[in-house]
């Protein structure tokens, strides 16, 4: 990640997070400090209710439900907020292109 985000930077590539995947992503073999760095690069975008409601309106869609697809439906209705396309990084792209079918401007790349 640490490469990514450098490239990122070089590019002058904005790096959005929805602030869920802060919680997802932390690993408890992973030192705090060394996680902080990570996030200090990043920008957390808080989960609002329009971004819930998109979301929910993207699993219903996708015919999901429940707890197995929600954090992938509120990354994908945090990336439908940004302008341009959108890049979502994941580790299960198959749920990302289930939800983001609809939707070009968003492309998902499997880390």
């Amino acid at each position: 990640m640490a490469a990514r985000l450098a490239a990122a930077a070089e590019h002058d590539a904005r790096v959005l997070v929805s602030a869920v995947t802060l919680v997802e992503a932390r690993d408890p073999a992973t030192a705090q400090a060394r996680f902080d760095w990570v996030v200090s690069r990043l920008k957390a975008e808080p989960v609002s209710e329009q971004v819930a409601r998109t979301a929910s309106e993207l699993l219903a869609a996708a015919g999901l439900h429940g707890h197995k697809y929600a954090m992938d439906a509120i990354v994908c209705a945090t990336a439908l907020g940004q302008a341009g396309p959108v890049t979502i990084l994941a580790s299960d792209v198959e749920d990302i292109r289930m939800l983001a079918e609809e939707h070009p401007r968003i492309t998902a790349v499997e880390v």
